[in-house]
């Protein structure tokens, strides 16, 4: 009797696993949760900056305090990674908003109005060792208003409703536009706005604009710190008619904010 040879199925090709290279610019921007005690309270956004030998988490100032929603954690844990060549690897690191009934964090003020962008340094002997860290420094901030044209192609590195890719502990980003012109405070305020679809959780969020010119271990210009959609005053509007405009505080201002 013929007999037809047994046919192996076709094996699916091997997925694209930890170990494959991304950019360093999903390294720098870690999830932000925040706590009340063992409370978990809310998901946000931030970044790494370092200056000289310190090393800074920047998020949004309303993602540390806010008092005109009652929002008041007192600590905040961010995701690590521990080793670059498989980014299932990650631990949270858990830091302290008060140190003896006192603020630990640094914000700033602009024309009297508090400036929604907040820094905290992180103490780099409580990292775990073998900690990737992938940071914007002075050099990463976007000095000349006049190089950023008004098509300039800009990124929103975070984690919108806490969504992210929870198995490699990494970032999205999503496309966002100028729609204000770079270098003109809106409405005499320091920020600029972006257009770009935009969620809760993306408050902190860095605002990018690739550097073709900057080798290193990050070539990116950071531009902004995302805070909020904007919003129209004194009106009711449904979410269809949502303005998808939204705030982006000047980067330049971590300068004060690092100062000593």
């Amino acid at each position: 009797m013929n007999t037809e040879p047994a046919m192996n199925p076709t094996s699916p090709p091997p997925p694209r696993n930890a170990t494959a290279t991304v950019d360093p610019l999903f390294l720098a921007a870690p999830r932000v949760s925040t706590f009340l005690r063992s409370y978990a309270l809310t998901n946000a956004s931030g970044f790494f900056f370092q200056r000289d030998e310190r090393l800074y988490l920047v998020t949004s100032r309303h993602v540390v305090i806010d008092e005109a929603t009652s929002h008041l954690p007192d600590r905040l844990e961010i995701e690590v990674h521990l080793d670059a060549s498989n980014l299932t690897r990650s631990t949270g690191f858990s830091m302290l908003l008060y140190n003896q009934g006192a603020a630990v964090w640094r914000q700033g003020r602009d024309g009297g109005s508090e400036i929604d962008v907040a820094v905290l340094e992180l103490d780099r002997s409580q990292l775990p060792a073998d900690a990737i860290i992938r940071a914007f420094t002075p050099a990463h901030l976007q000095t000349s208003f006049a190089s950023v044209p008004v098509d300039a192609s800009l990124l929103v590195v975070g984690f919108p409703l806490g969504f992210h890719d929870a198995v490699h502990h990494l970032p999205v980003v999503r496309q966002a536009a100028i729609a204000s012109p770079y270098g003109i405070r809106f409405q005499g305020q320091g920020f600029f706005l972006t257009d770009a679809r935009t969620h809760r959780g993306t408050s902190g969020a860095p605002v990018v604009m690739q550097d073709d010119t900057r080798g290193g271990t990050l070539p990116w210009k950071l531009l902004g710190v995302h805070s909020a959609r904007l919003e129209m005053s004194g009106r009711s509007l449904p979410v269809e008619e949502s303005l998808g405009l939204n705030c982006a505080w000047y980067a330049d201002i971590l300068l004060t904010l690092t100062g000593r």
